[in-house]
C-alpha cells in the first residue's frame, strides 16, 4: 500500500475559508465556506451567474479571477498566491466546460505533457475512444463530446489528487456521456472501496452525471454563496421540483 493510501479518512484535502473573488472588478463569490476529505466527490448546483465556474477557475488560481480575502488550503498548505502551474504540480487538474483550441499543439503531446512521464499513450487514447484523434492539433475540430473525451484523456494522464469538473455532462450526447462517466469515475477511483486518493468537486447542471459518479455532498449556490449542503439526490429532486428559489431559503 503507498503512502498515499494510508492517510486518515478524515483528513481535509482542500479547504476553502471565506472566499472572496473579483472579476474585472466586479465581485461574484461572497465569502465561500467549503471543505472535502480525503476520497470524497462533491458536487455543486446553481443557477446560470450563481459563481460556480468561478469557484474553480479560482481553486485552480487563473489571475482574471482575483482573491480579495479568504484562504485556499490544500493538503495543508495554504495556495491562495500560487500560479496554476504549481497548482498542478502540487496534484490539482481541471477539466473545463470550454476549454481552448490549441493550435500547433497535437494532442499527444499536450497528454505527454500532462503526465509528466512515461504512459502507455495508446491504451488510455484506446480506453478514451481517441486513438485517431492524438495526431490532430488539441480540440481543432473536435465535436463536444470529443472535446470533454480529450479534456479526461489528458486528465487520466495527469493523475492529480484534487479533481475540478466543470459540467462534464454539458453537450455530451449518451453514448458520449457513459464514456465520459466512466473516466471520471476512474479518476475518482470509484470502483475501489477502502483505498481512494483522489478527491472531486464537480458541477453540474443537469445531475445526469450522478448516473454515472456517486457523490458524497451536494452544495447549492446562489449568488456567489453556498447555501445548502446536504445529500446530493435530495437536492437534485428538490431543484428538478421547485427550482434554485427554494434552494435560497434553506437554512440546513
Amino acid at each position: 500500500m503507498s503512502e498515499r493510501e494510508e492517510e486518515p479518512r478524515d483528513q481535509v484535502v482542500l479547504e476553502v475559508r471565506d472566499l472572496h473573488v473579483e472579476v474585472e472588478g466586479r465581485e461574484i463569490l461572497h465569502g465561500v465556506d467549503l471543505m472535502i476529505k480525503f476520497g470524497e466527490t462533491h458536487v455543486l448546483f446553481g443557477p446560470n451567474g450563481s459563481g460556480k465556474t468561478t469557484l474553480l477557475m479560482a481553486i485552480m488560481g487563473f489571475p482574471r479571477y482575483r482573491v480579495t480575502r479568504g484562504r485556499i488550503i490544500f493538503a495543508g498548505e495554504d495556495i491562495t498566491g500560487l500560479e496554476p502551474h504549481l497548482r498542478a504540480q502540487r496534484g490539482i487538474g481541471i477539466m473545463f466546460q470550454r476549454p481552448p483550441t490549441i493550435r500547433g499543439l497535437a494532442l499527444r503531446d499536450m497528454v505527454r505533457l500532462c503526465a509528466g512521464g512515461e504512459i502507455d499513450l495508446s491504451a488510455m487514447a484506446e480506453e478514451m475512444n481517441l486513438v485517431d484523434f492524438l495526431d490532430r492539433d488539441v480540440n481543432y475540430g473536435f465535436s463536444g463530446g470529443e472535446i470533454k473525451r480529450s479534456e479526461l484523456l489528458q486528465l487520466l494522464a495527469q493523475d492529480p489528487r484534487l479533481v475540478l469538473l466543470d459540467e462534464p455532462e454539458s453537450g455530451v450526447d449518451m453514448e458520449n456521456l457513459q464514456l465520459v462517466g466512466r473516466a471520471i469515475r476512474k479518476l475518482l477511483q470509484k470502483d475501489r472501496r477502502r483505498t481512494r486518493t483522489k478527491c472531486g468537486l464537480i458541477i453540474t447542471h443537469t445531475g445526469y452525471i450522478l448516473d454515472y459518479v456517486e457523490a458524497d455532498t451536494g452544495h447549492v449556490m446562489c449568488d456567489g454563496r453556498i447555501v445548502c449542503s446536504g445529500n446530493p439526490r435530495e437536492q437534485l429532486e428538490g431543484i428538478r421540483k421547485f427550482g434554485f428559489e427554494e434552494c435560497a431559503r434553506c437554512t440546513r
